[in-house]
């Protein structure tokens, strides 16, 4: 069984379209939130995830940026996302918002092989907040973990990809959207159930039209610093 994880897409249609095209024979989608947010196709973005929810397995959870855009909790967001926020309110369709309302803080999957799986966009500590940096001390994810019964978690949130073993695993597929780890290009994870875990998961990029994502976000009237950064990977 395939499964590729992903997340963080903020609104950028022309990377997920990219990564799509490397993930689209998986068996299962696991996405840890965030369709939108900072970008200029937040309709697009959830429409796309729509259609092929209909047609596959694939789980998605909410993340910070769609709660703020959904329920106008934008509290504790720096001012290019609060505008970002604010220009999806306007433009995004009453069925698409809806959407992101409907879309469950946490979910469960369970693989062919009965690995279970609990996605979150934050932590089970603070499921749409809280942010598991790969550099937190393992007494740090210790404790998170002591909060759950799968086999793994996984997060999203910080945009950066991560794999920590512990007595659990805790993955992170990075952003496909905005990437933070330096690297522009668009990324995702793999975990191959044929294979043994922990070292079942492959990590990958993809290259995309960051051109026309960032020309979208300028004439969308978006903050300019939301274009520059998709060149810059962080």
């Amino acid at each position: 069984m395939i499964i590729a994880l992903i997340s963080d897409i903020h609104s950028n249609l022309e990377a997920l379209q990219a990564v799509w095209k490397e993930i689209k024979k998986a068996d299962a989608i696991l996405c840890m939130g965030d369709l939108v947010g900072y970008g200029a196709s937040p309709n697009e973005v959830v429409e796309f995830v729509k259609k092929e929810m209909e047609k596959r397995t694939f789980l998605c959870v909410r993340g910070n940026h769609d709660n703020a855009v959904a329920f106008g909790a934008n509290w504790g967001f720096n001012p290019y996302a609060r505008e970002a926020v604010r220009w999806h309110q306007r433009v995004m369709s009453t069925e698409n918002l809806e959407f992101l309302r409907r879309l469950p803080v946490r979910q469960l999957f369970t693989d062919d092989t009965g690995r279970s799986y609990l996605l979150i966009h934050g932590s089970p500590r603070a499921p749409l907040d809280e942010y598991l940096f790969p550099w937190l001390p393992d007494s740090e994810f210790q404790a998170v973990l002591n909060y759950i019964t799968q086999d793994d978690l996984l997060v999203g949130h910080t945009h950066v990809p991560m794999l920590k073993v512990m007595v659990k695993r805790v993955i992170n597929p990075g952003s496909i959207g905005q990437p933070r780890d330096g690297d522009w290009r668009a990324a995702y994870a793999v975990i191959d159930t044929e294979e043994e875990p922990p070292n079942n998961v492959e990590f990958h990029r993809v290259e995309y039209d960051v051109e026309k994502a960032a020309r979208k976000i300028i004439e969308a009237g978006l903050p300019r610093f939301l274009a520059e950064r998709l060149f810059e990977g962080y």
